[in-house]
């Protein structure tokens, strides 16, 4: 896992915090503030002491700011003569008095209109040598924060014993970074957020496009990757000064971020766990690897992982599967917290509701996937089993027998449920697995895959199943066709499409789930009305929901349409409607029939006939799942035989269209191909063939002295 999860780092409860904000925060061009970024930081932490956080701020600024008012007064006061000599460069304590004044008389100002309390606390490095002086310090400290103050503090650089602010970094603490690493310490602090001018610690330059943010510094990975670039350029330290304090604060048991002062909510979104800036903790080396694995080394680790997965007994297999069943109940609680947070920042971020709805692991789902991977364990092992015996020629036999295909690589979106499922389903039929989620399930991607793999044992291995967290990873990995065996997306049309113009490998998969329900002119009203129903509203979001309602023109004279569209529309289901249906009912009409909603809404169409509906179909699905609902037996058959699609329905919702309730176990997703596989694609699916020969020294020799027989042998169950 690369990134660690706001949400354990973050597992007790925080209360006090140390938020340090850099001089290229506070100040702008010349030196001026930039009072913009300050007052909405005075904001930011207004409202948190308001919500009843314990707000320490460290401060710096006050040297660049002194200079540009030195220098001000200094212009004024020079003749033209004085003007053209070379100008001295002023002295830096000397900014530093009167830069602290005028940085603490700005906070006051913006921290009274907002009704809050600020009081200034200048320290020097000398100080905090002295015991007494450490205890006052918590003593003040705790009486301001009880009374709701905010303390500022800074170092008293005026009267500093350095020999010249920004140069001498010796001492407990040199700089402001390393003060308010100290303060955190010091004062009990539970987070420490560092405000820099760029989004977090990269592994070059920020300027530089080849640099990455880095979501969680791990000391043992990346304290020598790492190229800073140039310190700031009114600061004392830069990135460098922030990184030694964070990494300092950090391994003493304080969690730190570092991230951008510029964005005005980046304060709560930390709060909040959502993924900002840079995050360092002292157990950030167990949850991210310490070392990269390239495309190909995961899939090559896969392969032979899942060599020693086929290597079991057909119960060791079996019982890795339980395991990982009572593994999902087990962390069921923190399971659901982390997508909770995902389900969060989705909503933050304005992602479409049907793309919210696929996200959400509701009440129960994990018990849910708990019995279908129990299922699936108990189900007959499919790996070597014997599919057909022939005899050959005498003493020579020949057996087709079961086997994985290798490596999969399953891309998909949203649905975290899916990673269970298509786990489950690469372990019972012994195949590799490579899995890249979408962004939006990150966090309950990454909990589930460890949660997973934690419960495979070592003599298989966790690389088994190898979790793919960049989207940079994906075009190397469909490169290997060499080491690949199989690619299944799982996503948009999009998705789909661009998997298989990009890559060598095979690819199974769907690109549209246009569902279709068409109800004849013989149907039974009340089971018509609860197929339909069933169909579009169990699951808006699934791809076996019904999209398109195909309705006999004989039903709009005897207002069974009416009824069927009260139905829907009574359960809060946007109609639109085709030339003739939009006419009919006043709805909108539709942009196009083949639109997949994957919400409460969908198009609704008259046709002449069964013929019709089926040419419909044809014109217009997906070849996913439709559905008849009608009583005449040979117009069903009819429908039955002439759709082409995958799975095609009589008298049932379209929602049945799933590998759990086809009784596969689980599903790793539905092929509307007609090659390997087709419709829901259960552990066979997953599966290819091996010829097995047994004989008793024959050669060929060109065919000369042996006689075939090719006698089929029963099968022995």
């Amino acid at each position: 896992m690369e990134e660690l999860d706001r949400s354990r780092a973050f597992a007790r409860d925080v209360k006090r915090i140390v938020v340090k904000v850099g001089t290229a925060v506070v100040t702008g061009k010349g030196g001026r503030l930039a009072l913009g970024r300050l007052g909405a930081l005075c904001e930011q932490l207004a409202e948190l002491n308001s919500d009843g956080f314990e707000v320490i701020l460290v401060s710096s600024g006050a040297v660049g700011l002194g200079r540009q008012r030195l220098r001000y007064r200094q212009l004024v006061n020079s003749s033209f003569a004085d003007l053209q000599k070379p100008q001295t460069e002023l002295d830096g304590k000397a900014c530093a008095g009167v830069g602290q004044s005028s940085l603490m008389a700005y906070y006051e100002t913006m921290f009274d209109q907002l009704d809050v309390t600020a009081a200034q606390l200048l320290v020097n490095d000398s100080s905090f040598r002295d015991k007494e002086f450490r205890k006052q310090l918590n003593e003040t400290v705790k009486s301001m924060l009880d009374l709701r103050v905010i303390p500022i503090f800074n170092e008293n650089d005026a009267i500093s014993t350095r020999r010249a602010p920004y140069q001498d970094s010796s001492g407990i603490f040199w700089d402001n970074d390393s003060l308010a690493a100290l303060l955190a310490l010091e004062l009990k602090a539970d987070l420490l957020i560092l405000l820099s001018d760029v989004e977090g610690l990269y592994t070059g330059p920020p300027s530089d496009p080849n640099s990455k943010l880095i979501h969680t510094f791990v000391k043992e990975k990346h304290q020598d990757e790492i190229t800073f670039g140039d310190k700031s350029r009114l600061g004392r330290g830069g990135m460098t000064a922030k990184v030694k304090a964070a990494v300092n604060a950090a391994y003493a048991g304080i969690p730190v971020i570092i991230t951008s002062g510029y964005s005005a909510e980046n304060i709560d979104k930390v709060l909040r766990g959502l993924r900002v800036g840079t995050l360092f903790h002292q157990d950030a080396r167990l949850w991210a690897p310490i070392t990269d694995s390239s495309a190909r080394d995961m899939a090559v680790a896969a392969r032979e992982s899942s060599r020693k997965l086929q290597a079991l007994s057909s119960e060791d297999r079996k019982q890795i599967l339980h395991a990982i069943a009572d593994a999902l109940e087990a962390n069921d609680k923190i399971i659901k917290a982390e997508n909770e947070l995902d389900v969060a920042a989705a909503q933050e971020a304005g992602l479409e509701e049907s793309l919210v709805a696929r996200l959400v692991m509701t009440p129960g789902k994990i018990s849910s996937l708990a019995a279908s991977v129990r299922q699936l364990a108990d189900m007959e092992d499919p790996i070597g089993r014997v599919l057909k015996k022939t005899e050959v020629a005498d003493g020579l036999v020949l057996e087709k027998t079961s086997s994985p295909l290798g490596v999969l690589l399953i891309v998909f979106e949203s649905r975290p449920d899916a990673l269970v499922q298509i786990a489950s389903l690469a372990i019972r039929s012994g195949n590799g697995l490579l899995l890249k989620g979408g962004k939006e399930a990150r966090r309950s991607n990454a909990i589930l895959h460890k949660v997973i793999t934690d419960a495979i044992p070592e003599t298989v291995g966790g690389k088994l199943i190898g979790l793919v967290t960049s989207r940079e990873e994906i075009p190397d990995l469909l490169k290997l066709d060499d080491v690949i065996d199989l690619v299944i997306p799982r996503g948009s049309n999009k998705l789909v499409s661009q998997i298989k113009n990009t890559t060598k490998i095979p690819v199974l998969g769907h690109a549209d789930g246009i569902c279709h329900v068409y109800v004849d002119k013989s149907c039974n009203l009340d089971m018509a009305k609860r197929i339909v129903s069933d169909a579009k509203l169990d699951y808006p979001a699934a791809c076996n929901a019904m999209e398109t309602l195909l309705v006999h023109k004989d039903l709009e004279q005897n207002a069974v349409l009416n009824e069927l569209i009260f139905v829907l529309q009574n359960s809060g289901v946007t109609l639109y409607g085709g030339p003739r249906a939009s006419a009919i009912l006043n709805i909108p009409e539709a942009r196009n029939f083949n639109h997949e909603y994957c919400s409460k809404a969908c198009t609704v169409e008259v046709v002449e006939d069964v013929y019709g509906a089926i040419d419909h179909i044809h014109r217009h699905g997906s070849a996913h799942t439709d559905c008849i609902v009608t009583e005449d037996t040979e117009v069903a058959e009819l429908f039955l035989r002439q759709v082409d699609s995958a799975a095609v329905f009589h008298n049932a919702s379209t929602r049945f269209s799933d590998g759990f309730r086809f009784g596969l176990g689980a599903e790793v997703g539905i092929s509307t191909g007609r090659i390997h596989a087709r419709g829901p694609v259960g552990v066979e699916g997953l599966l290819t063939t091996r010829w097995i020969m047994r004989g008793n020294g024959q050669v060929v020799d060109g065919d000369n002295g042996i006689v075939y027989t090719h006698q089929d042998i029963p099968i022995q169950s």
